[in-house]
């Protein structure tokens, strides 16, 4: 057991050589409130005279103590080199290396200089730890920091927040849960306000590390005891309840010494409180306190040696990424490059060893911009987006110019159906932005591995990245070309063949000779009864008719059969009649007829001369740029057959388009890219003269480097002190 405590020093002083604070060792932590007596607390332990003393804040900054029982014949710390083989006690700081010192006002002298060179000479405060180590044979082994005493208001240069800065700097020590909280309290003050118990049962609620101090016996109340307070009735501690007496700040000024000090807390105590003399005191605090200690690195000791392990093997793979001394510059620069190429090229395709699980990247995230974001954008887009009734029937009128048409005009649907299809050209370009802007993206997910070289060699990072920057750049145009010609390739010929496209344009078909048999059907009737009103020989002129329309009815039906699966509209009504519109959007019938010898006679126009309604001939209204009237219905017939036969071949193009675009941007862009990567960086990068300046080692990464090689030093040489201890000597 009395090996613990030992090596807990020697693990503390590994550590200190290189500054880390990653390992959490057993420690004894003195807390306690300003002025509460904690330095002589220390000082009694040791039995010397040597932290700085005083009235207000004197304690700045937290103190590292190793106290080392050395005995005459110890050999490991005593050497006639440093002269210290007959000496009975002397001491050594951290950061003043190999010197002894013997005097231990020289001591107090290092600490003052030391702490003031830190935190300033006007009670300022600094969280950087003074190391300092006691060997002596009047001690017995403990590791003990004394910190900052908890204060309130601010005095000297002290910040605002000094009360806040000092309680973040105690914490850090105390909630570690390999540290046993020495709680220091004054007795003549009430347990139940003291911030330094408060403070430990924060961070230590079921008080297993936790032992209080009880100060200043001497100085309490006439009439009154600590005797509740010491048998813990007050306030329970598990660890204990301990009660000691200073010495007064007129001992020190008379240099009393702590011989004579300990001779009178002896003398009080069984005078005081006799019953538990032997349980209170200097002498027994420290006995508690190294037997508490001992027992405390036993309890940490296995874990310790566990997390000792652990990250011997972590630094070791750390130091492996940072990589040795390049030898073969040339050789290492092809390595680097095929490495690069190799982990680019597997990101893309998924076969890299490292797959995140955040989030998509590579070739993953270009399969959702193929078929996720390019094609809702797409399945978005209306087919008869920014197209009205109107628009069709301006473009209907317009595609036939001055004469009056039979037919809908092919022409006015190809317009329409281009107008359409050059919606999908832009989600095309941008599906090609989003690929590139992804594979730019890619450089800075090749893997830990690359990445690793890419951090130490940071001008060839920097090449490297301009070189795939270039190449992607070049490839941008002609995919992008290649996306466009496609739209253009759709644009140049409109395929009403297609057998997609030709199932709807016959049906279109059906429904107009369909329409054409129901309005041949109803001018039947309207002849039949027109035909009861009139005179005999006005009968047989309008039988006459009827035969003649009868015949170019025929005529139109066959009309209809030589014409193109997409005619779109029927013959004019008996080949005879037009729906026109007057000014105000009534419809006036029209009737021809060459073979009549008196145009007078006809009925239709007999009936529209009755009309009082009918406006002068001469009042001609303003030509309109738009039609916004109610459509007839032939109109409106003519144009829901546009519209059903430019969203079917809208939807067949859009396919198309969704499944060419992807293909071209892999051929064009993502596959040219993977084949002709390496190559393209052999050729700009792998030459003799660039290999010495490519190759330069970034500063931060060699210091990182040193760090960790000082760092995996100090973690093997604390493993091999763990390890020589036996198991047997833990118990």
């Amino acid at each position: 057991m009395e090996a613990l405590i030992p090596v807990i020093n020697k693990l503390q002083d590994v550590f200190n050589t290189v500054g880390a604070t990653v390992l959490q060792l057993p420690q004894i932590i003195v807390l306690g409130t300003q002025s509460s007596g904690k330095s002589s607390v220390i000082e009694s332990l040791v039995g010397r005279s040597f932290l700085p003393r005083g009235t207000g804040i004197v304690t700045r900054r937290p103190l590292i103590l190793q106290l080392v029982y050395t005995p005459k014949d110890d050999r490991e710390h005593r050497s006639a080199e440093n002269g210290t083989l007959d000496l009975e006690e002397w001491g050594m700081f951290l950061h003043t290396k190999n010197k002894i010192y013997k005097d231990f006002d020289d001591i107090r002298a290092e600490i003052e200089a030391e702490t003031d060179r830190m935190a300033g000479a006007n009670k300022g405060i600094c969280p950087e730890p003074i190391n300092l180590k006691i060997y002596s044979t009047f001690v017995v082994n403990l590791t003990l920091i004394d910190l900052p005493g908890i204060t309130k208001v601010p005095v000297g240069d002290q910040p605002e927040d000094i009360e806040s800065q000092i309680r973040e700097l105690v914490l850090k020590y105390i909630c570690s849960p390999n540290s046993i909280i020495l709680a220091v309290v004054t007795a003549n003050t009430d347990m139940a306000t003291s911030e330094s118990l408060k403070l430990s049962k924060d961070v230590d609620p079921d008080g297993r590390r936790t032992l209080a101090v009880v100060t200043k016996l001497d100085l309490m109340d006439a009439g009154t005891d600590a005797i509740d307070i010491l048998c813990g009735r007050v306030i329970p501690v598990k660890l204990g309840i301990i009660g000691v007496v200073n010495r007064s700040q007129q001992d020190i000024m008379n240099n009393k010494s702590i011989q004579e000090a300990l001779k009178d807390e002896a003398t009080f105590l069984q005078r005081k409180y006799p019953t538990l003399a032997n349980r209170n005191g200097t002498p027994y605090l420290a006995k508690t306190l190294n037997r508490l200690l001992m027992q405390h690195i036993r309890d940490c000791l296995p874990e310790l040696k566990n997390r000792v392990n652990t990250m011997v093997a972590q630094y070791q793979t750390l130091l492996n990424s940072y990589g040795g001394d390049v030898e073969d510059k040339s050789q290492t620069l092809l390595q680097i490059i095929t490495k690069f190429a190799n982990s680019y090229c597997a990101t893309i395709e998924g076969t890299a060893r490292n797959i995140e699980t955040t989030e998509l990247c590579g070739g993953a995230r270009i399969c959702y911009i193929f078929h996720e974001t390019f094609g809702k954008t797409l399945d978005s887009i209306n087919p008869l987006a920014d197209l009205s009734k109107v628009d069709i029937l301006t473009a209907i009128r317009n595609a036939t110019g001055p004469r009056p048409a039979l037919f809908v005009p092919e022409v006015s649907f190809e317009l329409l159906v281009k107008r359409q299809i050059r919606k999908l050209e832009d989600p095309s370009l941008r599906c090609v932005e989003l690929v590139h802007e992804e594979m730019q993206s890619i450089i800075q997910h090749c893997g830990t591995e690359v990445q690793q070289e890419m951090l130490r060699f940071s001008k060839l990072h920097e090449r490297i990245v301009d070189v795939v920057t270039q190449l992607l750049r070049r490839r941008l145009p002609p995919t992008n070309s290649m996306v466009e010609n496609l739209v253009a390739i759709e644009l140049a010929y409109i395929n009403t063949k297609h057998p997609d496209f030709h199932k709807d344009a016959a049906f279109v078909s059906s429904l107009l000779k369909d329409a054409d048999v129901d309005h041949l059907k109803h001018n039947k009737r309207l002849t039949s009864a027109s035909s009861t009103i009139i005179t005999n020989d006005t009968i047989v002129k309008s039988v006459n008719n009827q035969d003649e329309m009868n015949s170019v009815s025929d005529q139109t039906k066959e009309q209809q059969g030589q014409q193109n699966h997409w005619l779109l509209s029927n013959l004019l009504l008996q080949g005879r009649t037009e729906s026109t519109s007057s000014a105000d959007g009534s419809p006036i019938r029209m009737r021809e007829n060459s073979n009549s010898p008196n145009p007078s006679m006809n009925p239709v126009i007999e009936l529209q001369k009755a009309s009082p309604q009918q406006k002068p001939v001469n009042l001609l209204p303003a030509v309109p740029i738009q039609t916004s009237r109610k459509l007839s219905d032939r109109e409106q017939r003519d144009c829901d057959i546009i519209e059903r036969l430019i969203r079917s071949y809208f939807y067949i193009v859009r396919k198309s388009i969704q499944d060419s675009v992807p293909k071209a941007v892999m051929h064009f862009l993502v596959n040219y890219v993977k084949d002709n990567l390496q190559s393209e960086l052999v050729t700009h990068l792998y030459k003799s003269d660039q290999a010495e300046a490519l190759l330069i080692e970034s500063e931060h990464i060699a210091v990182r480097r040193k760090e960790t090689a000082d760092m995996l030093k100090a973690l093997t040489q604390a493993g091999h002190i763990i390890s020589e201890i036996r198991e047997t000597h833990m118990w």
